[in-house]
């Protein structure tokens, strides 16, 4: 154990993993260290996770996070695209950002952030740290098939998740103290529950993720993994309230655990 003081002489970063809904969670995480003085200094996240981290990046406290996140529609119908690849146009969710994050640009932030997409094109990822931050947070969250594929730079790029579900790798040799924070659950399902082509499609997405990810989880200094987050949907709204509640009192217990007073 060690005294929560002594994070005061250390670099501390935190990642964030994606998740969907389900990356609620982070927010309870986020919410649990604020209240300890513990503030990461260096972010990185990707999908959902990305999402949360360039607000926090931008000293958005937790209720307004959720807030956020409870106002931003997720398949609205008249986001609907036939133009596009993907069932939803992610342009369309440029709107929201905009109203948290007015000068389009990294170094705007209070916090150092990093964000991973995916290359759609070359099949690699590409993480982003200045310049516009808008277009990669978009980017980064776009699940396919659900959301259409992001442009700028004139590259295609999709969810960051697809080839790095736990972007730790901008932290490592830069922090002293790293916090993960890994929301995308890997559990068994039945076949009840693989009987739509969204279903289908969200469980192939879990699998893949979780394979580029799960050799990484041994990384941080301390790691949050909640349970209970396995029957909140990715795209679930209504999940995102005891997502929240189940990061927030898993953190909290981890934490009482891992410093003493």
């Amino acid at each position: 154990m060690m005294k929560i003081s002594e994070l005061k002489n250390k670099k501390t970063g935190i990642v964030l993993s994606g998740g969907g809904v389900k990356a609620g969670a982070h927010i309870g995480v986020l919410k649990a260290l604020t209240e300890r003085k513990i503030y990461p200094e260096v972010v990185s996240g990707v999908s959902a996770g990305a999402i949360v981290g360039a607000l926090y990046a931008n000293d958005v406290g937790a209720e307004e996070m959720l807030k956020f996140f409870k106002e931003t529609p997720l398949l609205k119908y008249n986001f609907f695209t036939l133009n596009k690849p993907g069932l939803f146009d992610t342009d369309r969710y440029r709107e929201f950002l905009e109203v948290h994050f007015k000068e389009n640009n990294f170094e705007a932030l209070k916090r150092a952030l990093h964000i991973v997409a995916t290359n759609l094109e070359d099949g690699c990822e590409a993480f982003f740290n200045s310049g516009k931050l808008i277009e990669p947070i978009l980017a980064s969250a776009a699940l396919p098939p659900v959301f259409s594929p992001v442009k700028f730079n004139n590259v295609l790029y999709i969810d960051g998740g697809v080839m790095n579900n736990f972007p730790i790798e901008p932290l490592q040799n830069k922090c002293d103290f790293i916090i993960g924070c890994y929301t995308s659950s890997m559990v068994p399902v039945s076949k009840k529950n693989l009987n739509s082509s969204l279903k289908l499609t969200t469980r192939t997405n879990v699998l893949m993720i979780h394979a580029n990810s799960a050799y990484k989880l041994s990384i941080p200094d301390i790691l949050f993994r909640p349970n209970n987050l396995d029957d909140i949907g990715v795209l679930d709204k209504k999940g995102l309230e005891k997502a929240y509640n189940i990061g927030y009192e898993h953190a909290n217990s981890m934490l009482d655990n891992y410093f003493k007073s």
